[in-house]
């Protein structure tokens, strides 16, 4: 007789997971703090997510393979008198993805008879023994044990599936609460008006994070961490008018193709720098927007580019690589904010714009989708990452203008 365990009868699912639940606190507060400022929110998030996500197991059933059949013998008493009867043994592995433990513990919804089987890092094993040899009947034994199993996973997988929902609203709601705790001390720090006596282990704290799949340099296990320093970046608000100008902009160019079909890209620019700098008041307007080239309009703070909306006609595909190597290039800090002026004065634009769109996301630099804004039109906000650090992001904006002549 093979030795076979009994599934989902080790412990207590629930428990467990409500237990995983409380230690994210704890994960979150041994971040160090100029490492937690100085990554986005989404990119920490993500990496805690990953940490405490639990994958429920899902068997592979098209992957079923069976050892060499053996000969076994098994026990009887019969009058008194014990025996050893030959059987039939076939074991049949059965592939699985997804936490083994979940195997192990009982979840909130359950049965009194436990399944049995041997459980792998890589499969569930599981042995049919008898003395008869029909194959289907042996088949159709294995089927029944496994949607037994199956069954059982389905129970565990519910309180698994709310467990990792509740998890990341836990981990984006600790990771902002702490950024905003630490940011007040340290606008505290700043109104107190005293030197700052740092810590001696400031400069070699570790975040003890483990990490998986995502891939931020430096290594925060690893690396010396530098104190955090807030840099210059365009206000949400003001990023928000200035595409909303440039939407209107846009709009202006479409409604009068016969005014716009001989203009090139500088005019075209000249027009909408020309509506930016008429509707910002004051600084933006005045000294903060600029021409730059033939087809850049740009936001600069110290003397650093932080919005830079490029313009560009659509020449093909190659036409959105080579113009977002040429923003990534200018724009190194983190949240910088970013446009991409797509003009269309040939072609179809429903066929054109979802090719852009796809150029976009095959670039090395991009790291996600963005929200849409879908109250300002046609806009599609994407994240990037600057050259040589997945922590530092842009923001892009990817505005299509259907210039067809009419």
């Amino acid at each position: 007789m093979n030795a076979t365990n009994h599934l989902f009868s080790n412990g207590n699912l629930d428990e467990t997971l409500r237990h995983k639940l409380g230690q994210i606190r704890n994960a979150v507060a041994r971040w160090n703090e100029d490492r937690l400022l100085s990554l986005p929110d989404t990119d920490v998030i993500d990496l805690l997510v990953k940490e405490f996500s639990i994958k429920a197991p899902v068997l592979d059933r098209g992957a079923i393979t069976v050892d060499p059949v053996e000969e076994g013998y098994t026990t009887v008493s019969q009058f008194g008198e014990t025996a050893q009867i030959r059987q039939t043994v076939v074991a049949f592995s059965v592939p699985y993805t997804g936490e083994r433990n979940a195997f192990m513990l009982r979840p909130n919804t359950w049965a009194s008879v436990f399944p049995t089987a041997t459980v792998t890092g890589a499969d569930l094993k599981i042995y049919w023994e008898g003395q008869g040899r029909d194959a289907a009947a042996i088949k159709q034994a294995l089927n029944t044990k496994l949607n037994e199993i199956e069954k059982w996973l389905g129970w565990a997988s519910a309180q698994i599936s709310a467990y990792n929902q509740q998890a990341a609203s836990f981990i984006e709601q600790e990771v902002q609460s702490r950024k905003s705790m630490i940011l007040a001390n340290r606008n505290l720090e700043a109104e107190i008006g005293f030197p700052i006596r740092r810590r001696s282990d400031a400069a070699t704290y570790a975040v003890p994070v483990k990490r998986k799949t995502v891939d931020l340099r430096p290594h925060p296990e690893t690396s010396t961490t530098v104190p955090f320093r807030p840099e210059p970046a365009l206000a949400d608000a003001h990023y928000e008018e200035a595409i909303r100008i440039l939407l209107n902009s846009r709009n202006q160019l479409e409604r009068s193709p016969s005014t716009t079909s001989h203009l090139g890209e500088e005019a075209i620019r000249d027009n909408l720098l020309l509506n930016l700098n008429g509707q910002l008041e004051g600084k933006a307007a005045g000294e903060v927007f600029n021409g730059r080239g033939k087809t850049d309009i740009l936001i600069r703070v110290d003397d650093r580019h932080v919005f830079i909306g490029e313009c560009k006609f659509w020449k093909g595909p190659k036409t959105i690589t080579d113009t977002l190597d040429q923003l990534l290039g200018y724009l190194v800090w983190r949240d910088t904010k970013a446009a991409l002026l797509l003009f269309i004065r040939s072609g179809t634009p429903s066929d054109i714009i979802p090719k852009a769109l796809e150029k976009c996301r095959e670039h090395p630099n991009f790291k996600r989708e963005g929200t849409h804004a879908s109250e300002f039109g046609e806009r599609y906000n994407l994240i990037f990452h600057a050259n040589g650090d997945k922590s530092r992001e842009i923001k892009l904006a990817f505005l299509p203008f259907n210039l067809l002549p009419s």
